[in-house]
């Protein structure tokens, strides 16, 4: 299998190079440093496997899911590996999505990505056992309760999602820019988001905002 590998830190590139040059299978015929040598890597290099980070910054397509929609829409018989920091459980889902067929957390690189090479050659995917957990464990969360937003809470990411401040919202409800901020902190602890980012995704994806 001809691979590319895509990471902005060398160091991270020389030992997943290493690694895959060990699983024997594979050649490595090109390395990018982020989005822009990506593209243009990929529109003059035939490869099979693409192993790649998730966030690296570029001025095309910073955003990863944008970056994994554009390389599945322009090759589509090229399979993807992504190696990542990120564990959010709304991410590992939208990359599962975009087509990615395996999804290793950086920690765990040096023990799973042969296995996951193995696995996108038999046509199958793979998913680092750590993330696998996440996984399962927010599947198991959201059975027994979805995570339950009380009136108020909804209201204000309804209200955030659709594009007021905290401080409009205040201003909307009469009531005190910190108990606003009480309210979003304590429906991002309950929905396990941290980033504004998610929050507006979640919003989305559950109908509040169209």
């Amino acid at each position: 299998m001809r691979v590319i590998i895509a990471d902005d830190h060398p160091v991270v590139r020389i030992g997943l190079r290493m690694l895959i040059d060990l699983s024997k299978t594979c050649v490595v015929v090109g390395e990018a440093d982020g989005p822009d040598s990506l593209s243009s890597l990929l529109s003059t290099t035939p490869c099979d496997l693409l192993v790649t980070d998730f966030s690296m910054p570029g001025n095309l397509q910073v955003d990863g899911l944008k970056m994994l929609s554009m390389v599945r829409r322009r090759y589509p018989s090229t399979a993807i590996i992504l190696v990542t920091m990120f564990a959010n459980v709304a991410t590992l889902r939208a990359a599962f999505a975009q087509g990615v067929m395996a999804i290793i957390a950086k920690g765990s690189s040096a023990k799973e990505l042969p296995m996951a090479i193995k696995s996108v050659r038999d046509g199958q995917r793979f998913i680092s056992e750590s993330l696998r957990a996440t996984l399962v464990q927010a599947d198991a969360e959201a059975q027994s309760s979805s995570p339950a937003l009380s009136a108020k809470e909804h209201e204000v990411v309804r209200m955030l999602a659709s594009g007021m401040t905290v401080s409009e919202i205040a201003g909307y409800f009469k009531r005190s820019v910190s108990t606003i901020s009480k309210q979003k902190s304590m429906a991002m602890q309950r929905l396990g988001i941290s980033t504004d980012v998610d929050l507006f995704a979640y919003a989305r994806d559950n109908g509040m905002v169209h």
